[in-house]
């Protein structure tokens, strides 16, 4: 006679893994888009010093006409989503996809990392320098520092600057022997995501599919990229009309710039191949 065996769904659901947001250290709100679509953004420039003179009647110099440039900013990427759980199969799958689960899911795996790489994505592209080479294990450290140079030479504070490194490049410069002998891998965790310091910097590893092609590690100023996300809408709607069940529907409008007069605040590694 055969035996029929009993088989049972579990309840916990297998999840993917997922990240929070680890741009936040990278950007800034600091312009208000409520109301609007574009932003414009001056920039106006120092007057150049001059030698006083004792005599005539321009003494400080000719005078010269302060100007000004404008940066114009406008919103592009409006995104949404929305899907179905139907109430027969919520019942009949031990409702292990609630419609509540299933939303923050989508947030946690979908939203944030699109995020996430258009705010990279839009980093790199107006980064003030970029560097290539190859990294190794014996060069890792140096180069690292030569990016952190180049942001003191152009004035920009350490303080509120953060390190986005790729998986290859932390496994370089935690075998390079230099940084061994000399940097200082701090466990005072302070940021999301952060695996330690370089040099005072905070340094975030990130998946390479976060990053653009062959960048290896941006360092970068949270002055000089604002990313604002002017809408965020998630609704469950609880038997809408042609459905017995839930629907789910997310609306995200964000955007990510570059400050033309701090772009100079960002540094960017580009590998060149193996």
């Amino acid at each position: 006679m055969a035996v029929n065996y009993a088989s049972k769904y579990a309840q916990k659901i297998d999840e993917k893994f997922a990240r929070e947001s680890m741009t936040s250290p990278a950007v800034n709100t600091d312009y208000d888009f409520v109301g609007v679509k574009t932003v414009n953004i001056y920039s106006v420039p120092a007057a150049e010093m001059n030698d006083y003179s004792v005599t005539g009647t321009n003494r400080y110099g000719t005078p010269q006409e302060i100007e000004n440039t404008v940066q114009e900013l406008t919103m592009s990427k409006d995104r949404s989503f929305t899907f179905t759980i139907d109430r027969g199969t919520y019942n009949d799958t031990q409702m292990s996809n609630a419609a509540g689960a299933a939303l923050q899911r989508q947030i946690r795996e979908k939203v944030v990392p699109e995020i996430d790489k258009y705010r990279f994505e839009k980093i790199c592209e107006g980064a003030g320098t970029t560097a290539s080479g190859t990294i190794s294990n014996t060069n890792a450290y140096d180069a690292f520092l030569t990016g952190a140079s180049a942001l003191i030479e152009n004035n920009v504070p350490l303080a509120g600057s953060a390190a986005f490194v790729s998986s290859n490049f932390y496994k370089n410069i935690k075998e390079d022997s230099s940084f061994i002998r000399n940097g200082d891998m701090s466990q005072d965790m302070l940021i999301k995501g952060q695996v330690g310091t370089i040099d005072g910097i905070p340094v975030i590893v990130v998946p390479k599919s976060y990053l653009p092609d062959n960048v290896e590690f941006i360092i970068t100023n949270q002055a000089a990229t604002t990313s604002p996300v002017k809408l965020s809408e998630y609704k469950i709607h609880d038997n809408p009309p042609g459905i017995n069940g839930w629907l789910v529907e997310g609306r995200v409008y964000y955007d990510a710039f570059v400050l033309d007069n701090k772009k100079d605040a960002i540094y960017v590694f580009v590998s060149d191949g193996e």
